[in-house]
């Protein structure tokens, strides 16, 4: 993308200040951002937002998405957490209420995994109970956190999302394109913004 798709603009955000902010109007409150590559310049560009999150370093970001996931669950176990939520740099999209509905689901069931889905589609955020934390840390690097997710998915961690933005990865400059001229970039649930000083 040239860039660190964490900077990447979208509407009057970045990637990351659009994901944090959606996290934030879902009711989560406590944010924690794993970072690697171009790590203080996303954290000095964050920092302008005047949003709250906490941020981690992931020196070993090179060995793939498992390392940054780890990376956060180290900052966030400890007694009292009973799950993680989950969601990448590449997936910006999603509305407040998918994250709500992921979190609401899990309150229901209590499921290892909850993930949206849409048909054969799993997206994001993934929320891990706590149950999952020490498997995920024995995975194997090579495959990732996929076989443990896939292992332990379920009807009731499955919640049917018409929500297109928590299945819309942008990766390439096309996706990013076609993401910023869909009008996917709006998202109508978010209240207005908070005011910044």
């Amino acid at each position: 993308m040239g860039r660190a798709k964490a900077l990447l603009p979208i509407g009057d955000d970045t990637f990351l200040t659009r994901i944090v902010r959606t996290l934030l109007d879902a009711g989560v409150d406590d944010v924690v951002v794993v970072v690697g590559h171009d790590a203080e310049s996303i954290v000095r560009d964050f920092s302008a937002s005047g949003l709250p999150a906490r941020f981690v370093v992931n020196r070993e970001y090179d060995r793939g998405q498992l390392s940054s996931l780890l990376a956060g669950l180290a900052v966030i176990d400890r007694p009292g957490v009973a799950a993680a939520l989950v969601t990448l740099v590449d997936v910006p999209l999603v509305s407040a209420t998918t994250v709500r509905a992921v979190i609401d689901r899990y309150r229901q069931t209590h499921a290892p995994i909850v993930r949206p889905t849409s048909g054969s589609r799993h997206g994001h955020p993934l929320l891990l109970d706590r149950s999952m934390f020490d498997e995920l840390r024995a995975a194997d690097p090579e495959t990732g956190a996929k076989p443990v997710v896939r292992a332990h998915a379920s009807s009731d961690g499955d919640i049917d999302i018409a929500d297109e933005g928590a299945f819309t990865d942008i990766d390439t400059a096309d996706d990013y394109r076609r993401a910023t001229l869909s009008g996917l970039t709006s998202d109508a649930d978010r209240r207005p913004r908070r005011q910044e000083s």
